[in-house]
């Protein structure tokens, strides 16, 4: 089971490492690494490139962590009964490559969006519940970071009650909070400041 799963989180990792915002922007000549926020995820794409090229690149880290999941659970371990489980290491693998992509010297997004695919293609079930919890944080406090994080949390929760007993699944959706607690930590200490960057704010290039 150790290979599979080293198999699964290298696999992963490589899809990660497929940074849409930033190619993205190169596509326009831009680097947003070096506008907004410096992260190349699609918050920052949206403020830096505009509403196109932020849909594109929610799509993009989402279907990067979609794609290797379903190829992981229905052809490469379709016959075993961990393939689930697999799937979601496959899942972290790309969470990991998205934040920290070897290519970019390992500064890369933050990982919502990748995350979200993640949830999205573990369990289609979870989206009619997360979605609109993270919509509504945003609408109501146009925080973010602030919908990305009660999402996060909401992913070991969404585990407790549809796997109870999975102890192994829930430690891993606990690691996926904690990637996104650790990626937000300047957003964190902004927001308990009070000059977080709200939703619908631009950067001039």
């Amino acid at each position: 089971m150790v290979l599979k799963i080293i198999f699964c989180l290298v696999f992963g990792y490589i899809f990660g490492c497929f940074s849409t915002g930033y190619l993205i922007g190169r596509m326009k000549k831009v680097d947003i690494r070096k506008y907004g926020s410096g992260n190349i995820g699609t918050t920052n794409a949206l403020r830096t490139l505009g509403a196109k090229a932020g849909a594109v690149t929610l799509l993009g880290d989402a279907f990067k962590a979609v794609i290797p999941m379903l190829l992981v659970r229905f052809v490469f371990f379709a016959n075993t009964d961990i393939a689930q489980l697999l799937s979601l290491y496959t899942g972290l693998g790309v969470v990991l490559g998205h934040n920290y992509p070897a290519w970019l010297k390992f500064k890369g997004g933050k990982g919502i969006a990748a995350t979200g695919g993640v949830m999205m293609a573990f369990d289609l079930l979870i989206v009619p519940f997360a979605l609109p919890l993270f919509v509504l944080i945003v609408a109501v406090t146009r925080y973010v970071s602030l919908g990305s994080l009660f999402v996060a949390v909401f992913f070991p929760v969404w585990i407790l009650i549809r796997y109870q007993g999975n102890l192994h699944m829930l430690i891993l959706s606990l690691v996926f909070m904690v990637l996104a607690f650790i990626k937000h930590g300047s957003n964190i200490k902004r927001l308990m400041n009070g000059t977080e960057n709200k939703i619908g704010q631009k950067v001039k290039i």
